[in-house]
């Protein structure tokens, strides 16, 4: 490999690399706690539970399933953080779903955890496994199911039942992937009820272990509505659905059993066509990845070179940065990640002295805005990925687009929309990880949720709002204030700022990245120092789908 090596001006001795170091280390270590917490589902007596009934937990079938040596990419683990306390909680959303090699193979696995109020479906679960399906339908990526469920969670049915993202969806996605020829494979390791009986069944593989149950109704809603007294097994057990029903493809003793006969089956497996995306042999940063922790900064202000950043994710720290001298509050460019060529798209943090079109004159641009002339740039570059089947990755840390008169005279909302337009439209994969800040249109413009991109990731530090906390509070504040003016009522100084700060407080508790995840806003929060890792493993689940759409743009605002 050849190309411009980004040249690191890192002093890892110096005073605000060890304080931003330690900031990130206190805040992932916080997360890393929490995510541990979570990893115990229902808790130590409900794993006792699982594993009395001679079962294993969702966490430990995973484990066996996947090849020795691999590492789980774990999609979701935050669903529902927060949610549901009057029920006890959901951890996870009471389900596991993520990236795993089986049999040499990358698959989606979607585990049900019957440590959590028996694996049912609460309003998030549902969201959850529809979010890993349509990443696995994005990316054609065969799918494993390890069902162990009681079914919906009854008291909060309105909100599971009959939505378009909810536990319907399911299904129909199950027979959507089926007739794009993605391969579906279902483990009933435990109950298997009402509604979610049909999941298994609409799969190409159905596996049942003794001990088992799959019906539409169990024994004691038989009993009350057609009278029909009959035991668990006799009416849906393992045993009759493989020599009467005939509706299960193999019957196993235990889990084990059942864990390797999927392994076998996708051993036997075709495979997808090959990928349009460019492919080398990868090559490590020249830098640590481990500085990140020292170079990024999360404090509003602060500035840091995001060049500094991509270096420590891409292949030898090569980046052929597109338009440099241009538009320079985005950094555009091609490099490889993991041995892929990907084109990139980040937001520069550093102030930057510019000459103001027309007069010549130096003016500062703030690091973290888009302006006009970044906005044309990045637009121009996305247009170029597209033409050259090259995926994007977009790293966040921006404020939002520029505002005034000088940027409204500029075209700012012109450009804005023609970047928005070609983000929109792109074809090729686009991933996003949000790294600080990604407040208002901006959000947009970087691929945000709403802008389909194949994974959405997100750092410890990072932000996600329409504004900032402080800038929402302000407004907040004096639009309170004026109504209780209205009312005839005066606050004072204290309850001025009283009041700014529980709103401040309120603000930055929803702009926070757990936030986000809980509602799968972002799909993973991840270390910074594991970002390059992350992205590869979304861009060879991405390469499993060889197909892209036509690219157009439709109407552009040039």
């Amino acid at each position: 490999m050849s190309g411009t090596v980004i040249e690191s001006h890192v002093d890892s001795k110096a005073a605000e690399f060890q304080k931003n170091s330690r900031q990130m280390v206190d805040r992932l270590t916080e997360i890393k706690n929490e995510e541990e917490q979570i990893r115990q589902g229902g808790g130590a007596k409900a794993i006792e539970a699982q594993h009395k009934k001679g079962r294993l937990t969702a966490r430990e079938r995973i484990t066996k399933l996947i090849d020795p040596g691999t590492e789980f990419f774990e999609l979701g683990l935050y669903a529902a953080y927060e949610m549901y306390e009057e029920w006890g909680g959901a951890p996870a959303a009471g389900t596991i779903t993520g990236l795993g090699r089986v049999a040499g193979r990358r698959v989606m696995i979607i585990a049900n955890d019957a440590t959590v109020k028996a694996g049912a479906f609460f309003p998030m679960t549902a969201k959850k496994v529809i979010r890993a399906q349509n990443i696995s339908i994005e990316n054609r990526i065969p799918t494993i199911y390890l069902v162990d469920s009681a079914g919906v969670f009854l008291p909060l049915q309105e909100d599971v039942f009959p939505d378009t993202d909810d536990f319907g969806r399911v299904f129909r996605n199950n027979a959507v992937m089926s007739a794009m020829g993605i391969p579906q494979l279902t483990a009933i390791m435990g109950m298997c009820v009402a509604g979610g009986a049909y999941l298994p069944v609409m799969c190409d593989h159905i596996l049942m272990t003794e001990g088992s149950g799959l019906f539409l109704a169990g024994p004691a809603l038989v009993q009350a509505a057609i009278g029909q007294k009959t035991s668990a097994e006799e009416l849906g057990g393992a045993k009759m659905h493989a020599q009467i029903s005939g509706t299960i493809d193999f019957r196993e003793p235990n889990d084990a059993a059942c864990l390797l006969r999927i392994r076998a089956l996708v051993d036997k497996m075709g495979h997808p066509a090959a990928p349009p995306f460019d492919h080398k042999k990868p090559e490590p940063p020249a830098h640590s990845s481990n500085d990140i922790y020292g170079i990024f900064s999360a404090a509003p202000g602060k500035q840091y070179d995001m060049r500094e950043i991509i270096a420590r994710i891409v292949d030898a720290s090569q980046f052929e940065e597109y338009r440099a001298e241009y538009g320079q509050t985005l950094v555009c460019g091609f490099a490889r990640i993991g041995g892929w060529a990907v084109g990139i798209v980040a937001n520069q943090k550093k102030n930057v002295a510019v000459s103001a079109p027309g007069t010549g004159e130096k003016r500062i641009e703030f690091g973290g805005v888009i302006y006009t002339e970044s906005a044309d740039k990045a637009a121009r570059f996305i247009l170029d990925c597209n033409q050259n089947k090259v995926p994007l990755i977009f790293l966040h840390d921006v404020n939002g687009f520029m505002v005034g008169k000088e940027a409204e005279w500029s075209g700012i909302i012109r450009a804005g929309a023609k970047m928005v337009n070609a983000v929109a439209n792109s074809v090729v994969p686009k991933i996003a990880v949000i790294c600080g800040g990604s407040f208002g249109a901006g959000h947009y413009a970087m691929c945000g949720k709403a802008y389909d991109p194949r994974f959405i990731l997100a750092w410890p530090t990072a932000r996600y709002a329409v504004m900032s906390g402080d800038s929402a509070a302000g407004t907040l504040v004096e639009i309170k204030i004026k109504q209780l003016e209205r009312e005839g009522k005066r606050l004072s100084d204290n309850e001025k700022k009283e009041l700014h700060e529980s709103i401040r407080a309120t603000y930055e508790h929803q702009t926070d990245p757990r936030y986000a995840a809980a509602r799968l806003w972002v799909d993973a929060i991840i270390d910074p120092a594991h970002t390059r890792e992350a992205l590869i493993e979304a861009l060879e689940a991405a390469a499993l789908n060889p197909t892209l759409a036509e690219f157009k743009t439709g109407v552009l605002q040039t």
